[in-house]
């Protein structure tokens, strides 16, 4: 437990310090991999999301109206 006062002593000059120490109880350790596959997860789902909002807008793909070119 590194909990405490401490001092330091040199020339003499003294100094104290107080550390305080706090356990995380509710911390979760990610690792790179864990980290590289929400990141990869995150570009698929924006990809496919993309895709998606393409498709439901309606892109024109050179359809003429019934108004136009034909007499």
């Amino acid at each position: 437990d590194p909990r405490g006062l401490y001092t330091c002593e040199a020339e003499d000059k003294k100094k104290k310090l107080q550390v305080h120490y706090r356990m995380c109880q509710n911390c979760i350790e990610v690792d790179a991999a864990t980290i590289s596959g929400i990141v990869l997860a995150d570009v698929v789902a924006t990809a496919l999301l993309a895709v998606a909002v393409f498709c439901v807008t309606g892109h024109h793909r050179g359809h003429m109206s019934r108004g136009e070119g034909g007499q």
